[in-house]
Order: structure tokens, then C-alpha cells, then sequence
């Protein structure tokens, strides 16, 4: 009888590890290895309940804003609008990585970075990075998980 148990036990945890490791992918603004145009990366990745969002910037009309408070209200909403694709919020965010060119910026992308929640604030890090992609000020990536 036991072995019976042990062995059912079994067939169900294999079955249960299957399904997790086969998970299906979700890609926003996906691009393949066949397309030779843009960069060649997805926007983001949803694997069940969690998203990886790549770097984002916050360009207007791939021009670097005025001012840091101005760009990274862009790449914030850049984000959120990601995040609702997917049927998330900023909420939803647990990992927050932001890339400064200059830390110098911290003050101003705090001020409108708490304007984007409601809930707690995700772990996060403010790294300075020197210059970044288009002369950006900010380079934001993230990982949420569905509430």
C-alpha cells in the first residue's frame, strides 16, 4: 500500500512540475529573431503570473524631455501601459531597477515615481550607469507578479 501512495504521490508531483516548467509565454511588443528592423528584444514577457519588463525609456518623439521630472513621467507611463497590457497595474510591480545617467536626477524621479502607486512600493534599486542609450536620463526596468 505504501509504494501505491508513494508512487501516486509521485505521478502528481511530476505532473505538477510539468505544467509549472511549460508554462506559456505571453510576449508585448514582441519581436522574433527573424525580424531584422529595431532592437532585438521584447518589450516584455509574461510567464503566468509574472511579467519581465525590459528597459524602458522615457523619449518624447525620440527626443530627450526638457527636464528629469518630465522624462520619467514618460518611461513611468511607458511602464504602466506595459503593465496594463498585460492586465497589471503598478501595483503589481516587485523588482524596480532604474538607470540614471546622472544620480543627480534622484530627487526628481522620486517625486513623480510616487505618484505611480497606490499600494506598497516594489524593491528597487537607483543605480548611476553613465551615458545611456539616445542620451536618456533614465533607463527603468522591472518585474510585477499578479496580485
Amino acid at each position: 500500500m505504501r509504494i501505491v501512495t508513494v508512487l501516486g504521490l509521485l505521478i502528481v508531483f511530476a505532473s505538477l512540475a510539468n505544467q509549472v516548467s511549460a508554462q506559456e509565454r505571453q510576449y508585448i511588443n514582441g519581436r522574433s529573431a527573424s525580424q531584422s528592423d529595431g532592437a532585438p528584444f521584447s518589450g516584455a514577457v509574461l510567464v503566468g503570473n509574472t511579467l519581465y519588463l525590459s528597459g524602458m525609456l522615457g523619449l518624447s518623439g525620440g527626443q530627450r524631455p526638457a527636464n528629469a521630472e518630465e522624462e520619467a513621467r514618460n518611461v513611468l507611463t511607458n511602464i504602466q501601459n506595459t503593465l496594463e497590457q498585460a492586465g497589471m497595474s503598478m501595483d503589481d510591480l516587485v523588482s524596480v531597477q532604474i538607470f540614471a545617467s546622472d544620480v543627480g536626477d534622484y530627487d526628481a524621479f522620486n517625486a513623480v515615481y510616487r505618484t505611480f502607486f497606490t499600494q506598497e512600493f516594489p524593491a528597487r534599486a537607483f543605480l548611476g550607469s553613465g551615458t545611456l542609450l539616445f542620451n536618456a536620463r533614465f533607463e527603468v526596468l522591472g518585474i510585477a507578479v499578479r496580485r
